[in-house]
C-alpha cells in the first residue's frame, strides 16, 4: 500500500531548526496551507474539511490561521491586509511582521494545491502525536522496570486511544451501498375500498404482510383485464397485465393466501366453463355430423362409376371439408395456471384467445424458464406476453399456433433465495426479464404472530368475490378490447412522471445501474392506474376517463415497486460495479487499510481484478457513496517522468471495520 513517509523536513531559517530532535512538521506546507486561504475563499474551505488549526507546528502560524478563519466567519475578506488588522500591532510583531504575510503569498505555488498540503500538515500532526505517545509508553516502561506497575494496562489504554481512534473529520456519513434495511409497506388505501379492505382483513387473519395481499390483488385484476383493456397515454400505450413477485421464505402461509385471493377467479373460471359447455357440446356435435358427412361423400364418390355423380358427391364432401374446418371445438375457459412449462403456456394462450395467467405460491416457472427441462433458457412467451404482441409458433410435427396479441399475467411467491439465484441466467436480465418484474421483498412476520387474529367479516369476504367475479365475467364477455384514456389531468400527472424520472438515469442516480427496470417504471404505473380505474368501475362505467386521483394512487404504488425494485436487485447482485464496490469495502475494513492505489487494490484482490481498468467503476461507486475519496494530486516535480497514481483515503469507520 502506499503511504506518504513522514520524516522531519527542514522548514527554513526559523528557530525550531536548532531542535535536536525536532518532531516530524512541514514549515513550507504551513506557509502554502496560509497563502492559499489569503489568496482564495474556495481554498480556506477545502483546508478547514480538513484542518482545525492545531496542525500547525509554528505558534505564529496558528494565530496566522486563526485571524484567517475569524475573518471568514463574519464574512470578512482574509487577504493580508485584513489579516494584519485582526492580529492587532502586539500579535502582528510576534509573527513576523505584514511582511511576512505578504511573503506567505508570494511564496504561494498555487491555491488550487490548498488540498494537498493541508492533507499533509494533518499528517504530519498525526506523526507528531504518535512520537510523543511513544515518548509516554516509554516513561511508563522504565516506571514499571523501576517497580511502579500501578494499573499499567489502563494507563497504556489511555495512552494509546487517541492515536488509534478514527478521525472522521471533513467526512460525510457515507451512503449504504445495500438496500435499506426498512422497506416500506405495500399502500393498501390506493386500493378501491372493496379490495383494500378484503386485503387487510386477509393479512390480519393470515398473519402474512400486506405486501403479500396486495400484490395479489393487483395480480387479480390483472387476471381480469388483461388482454380485454388497454390503457391509451400521450404517445404510447399498455397492456394491463402485470409481472409481480414477491419474495418471502417458507412458513409464511403464503398457499393460504393465495387461494384466498384467487378464489373469485376460481368460481369465475367454473362459471364461465358452465355458460360456455352447452355451445362446446354443440360444436362438438356439429363436427362429428361434419366429419360423418364429409366421410359419407368421399366414400360415395370412390364408388361411383358415372363421372357426373362422382363429381357431386367429390363437390359435397368438399362442403363437408370445409364446415368441418369452421368447426374448430374451443377450448374450456381458463383463466390461469398453478404451473407450466413454457411451452404449455404457449399453447393455453393460443387457446384462450391470448390471455393466461400464472398465479402460484411456489414461483418454479423462472426455474423452469431458466431450462430445468430443457437444458436452455426459454421465455420468449414471457417477453411477448408481458408486451402484448404477436407470436407465431411453428413446430416439427404441430400444427402452427398464431396469437394475435399475447398477454400474460405473474402473480408469484418465491423464496428470496430463488430470487438471488435469477442472476445466474444471465439471458433473464440481458433479454429483459427481470425489468419486467414488479418486485416486492417484504420482511417475515414469523416470530411475531398473533395466535388469535381477528377473522374477516363474512360481508366484506361476500363483496370481494361478487365483485371480482363480475368484473372478471363482464371484461370476459367483450367481444373486442377497449382502450381507457386519462383526464387532462391525467395525462398532465403521467407527463410529470416521466420528466421526474428520467434525470435519475443519469450517472450516480438511483436509476443509473437499473435502466432495464427503470425504463418500464411509468409504463407500469400506467398500467396499474387502468387497474386501479377498472375496479373502481367495475359495474362497466369504465369507459370514462382516468383521473388524476386515480394515477396519483398507481403512483405511490409505483413508488413502492421501485423501492422493492431496488432492494430485489441488491439481492439478486444486477448491479456489477456495485457488488465490485462491495467488495472493495470489505476489503479496506478487513485489512484496515486507510490510503491506497488502484494498483494495489488489483493486487490484493486477484482475481477478481486483473488490471487497473477493471476496478474503476467499483471505486467510482465507493467515491460516490462517500466511502472513499482521492487525495489531492501533489504539486509535479520538473523533468520528465510518470504522473503519481491517484491515492484514495478510506472513509475512517470503514477503515477501522465500522463500515459494513
Amino acid at each position: 500500500m502506499t503511504k506518504p513517509p513522514l520524516r522531519v523536513v527542514d522548514g527554513g531559517q526559523d528557530d525550531e531548526q536548532d531542535l535536536a530532535r525536532a518532531l516530524p512538521h512541514d514549515l513550507g506546507a504551513e506557509r502554502q496551507v496560509l497563502g492559499a486561504m489569503m489568496l482564495s475563499a474556495r481554498a480556506v474551505a477545502d483546508v478547514r474539511d480538513v484542518l482545525d488549526g492545531s496542525e500547525f507546528y509554528r505558534p505564529a502560524h496558528q494565530d496566522i490561521w486563526q485571524a484567517a478563519c475569524d475573518l471568514v466567519d463574519r464574512g470578512d475578506p482574509c487577504e493580508p491586509t485584513a489579516v494584519a488588522a485582526e492580529l492587532g500591532p502586539r500579535r502582528l510583531s510576534k509573527v513576523g511582521g505584514g511582511p511576512y504575510l505578504h511573503t506567505l503569498i508570494q511564496d504561494t505555488v498555487s491555491s488550487t494545491q490548498a488540498g494537498y498540503y493541508a492533507r499533509r500538515l494533518a499528517d504530519l500532526a498525526y506523526a507528531r502525536t504518535v512520537a510523543t505517545t511513544g515518548i509516554h509508553l516509554t516513561q511508563l516502561g522504565h516506571q514499571a522496570a523501576g517497580g511502579d506497575t500501578t494499573d499499567l494496562r489502563s494507563a497504556v489504554t489511555s495512552a494509546v486511544q487517541e492515536i488509534t481512534a478514527p478521525n472522521a473529520r471533513g467526512w460525510p456519513e457515507p451512503t449504504p451501498l445495500e438496500a435499506a434495511r426498512e422497506l416500506p409497506t405495500f399502500p393498501l388505501p390506493m386500493l378501491p375500498d372493496w379490495l383494500a379492505e378484503y386485503a387487510a382483513r386477509l393479512a390480519e387473519q393470515t398473519q402474512t404482510p400486506a405486501d403479500l395481499s396486495g400484490c395479489l390483488a393487483l395480480a387479480v385484476l390483472a387476471v381480469a383485464a388483461g388482454g380485454k383493456v388497454w390503457v391509451q397515454a400521450r404517445g404510447w400505450r399498455e397492456p394491463t397485465n402485470l409481472f409481480s413477485v414477491v419474495a418471502l421464505g417458507p412458513g409464511n402461509r403464503k398457499s393460504e393466501v393465495f387461494s384466498a385471493m384467487t378464489a373469485p377467479i376460481r368460481a369465475a373460471e367454473a362459471r364461465l366453463r358452465d355458460e360456455a359447455q352447452p355451445y362446446i357440446t354443440d360444436i362438438a356435435i356439429q363436427r362429428r355430423v361434419a366429419e360423418a358427412d364429409m366421410e359419407k361423400a368421399e366414400k360415395a364418390a370412390i364408388n361411383a362409376i358415372d363421372a357426373v355423380v362422382r363429381e357431386q358427391h367429390l363437390a359435397d364432401a368438399r362442403i363437408a371439408a370445409e364446415r368441418l374446418q369452421e368447426l374448430q371445438v374451443p377450448a374450456e375457459p381458463r383463466l390461469f395456471s398453478d404451473d407450466a412449462t413454457p411451452e404449455v403456456l404457449t399453447s393455453q394462450l393460443a387457446q384462450q384467445g391470448g390471455r393466461m395467467a400464472v398465479l402460484s405460491p411456489e414461483g418454479e416457472i423462472f426455474s423452469i424458464a431458466a431450462g430445468r427441462y430443457s437444458g436452455a433458457p426459454n421465455f420468449a412467451v414471457l417477453k411477448h406476453g408481458h408486451a402484448g404482441e404477436g407470436m407465431r409458433i411453428d413446430r416439427v410435427g404441430r400444427a402452427s399456433e398464431v396469437i394475435e396479441s399475447a398477454h400474460v399475467t405473474l402473480g408469484i411467491c418465491t423464496q428470496p433465495d430463488v430470487l438471488a439465484g435469477l442472476a445466474d441466467t444471465p439471458q433473464f436480465r440481458g433479454q429483459g426479464l427481470l425489468g419486467r418484474l414488479l418486485y416486492s421483498v417484504p420482511a417475515s412476520l414469523l416470530g411475531y404472530r398473533d395466535a388469535s387474529p381477528e377473522l374477516i367479516p363474512a360481508h366484506i369476504a361476500q363483496t370481494y368475490a361478487d365483485t371480482l367475479t363480475s368484473l372478471i365475467t363482464r371484461l370476459h364477455s367483450l367481444s373486442e378490447p377497449v382502450s381507457l384514456t386519462f383526464s387532462d389531468a391525467g395525462t398532465a400527472a403521467v407527463q410529470e412522471l416521466l420528466r421526474e424520472t428520467e434525470p435519475r438515469f443519469r450517472p450516480g442516480n438511483d436509476l443509473a445501474h437499473m435502466p432495464d427496470w427503470g425504463g418500464k417504471f411509468p409504463g407500469a404505473v400506467v398500467r396499474i392506474a387502468g387497474l386501479l380505474h377498472l375496479a373502481h368501475h367495475h359495474h362497466g362505467t369504465w369507459t370514462r376517463p382516468i383521473s388524476a386521483e386515480t394515477f396519483a394512487c398507481a403512483r405511490q404504488i409505483g413508488e413502492y415497486f421501485l423501492t422493492h425494485a431496488q432492494a430485489a436487485y441488491d439481492l439478486i447482485g444486477a448491479d456489477p460495479d456495485l457488488a465490485d464496490a462491495r467488495a472493495l469495502r470489505d476489503w479496506i475494513a478487513r485489512t484496515g487499510t486507510h490510503r491506497f492505489t488502484a494498483r494495489d487494490a488489483v493486487q490484493a484482490l486477484r482475481p477478481r481484478f486483473r488490471k487497473v481498468a477493471d476496478i474503476d467503476p467499483g471505486l467510482r461507486v465507493l467515491e460516490a457513496h462517500g466511502w472513499i475519496r482521492r487525495l489531492p494530486t501533489p504539486p509535479r516535480a520538473s523533468g520528465a517522468g510518470r504522473a503519481p497514481a491517484a491515492v484514495y483515503e478510506a472513509h475512517p469507520h470503514t477503515a477501522s471495520g465500522d463500515g459494513s
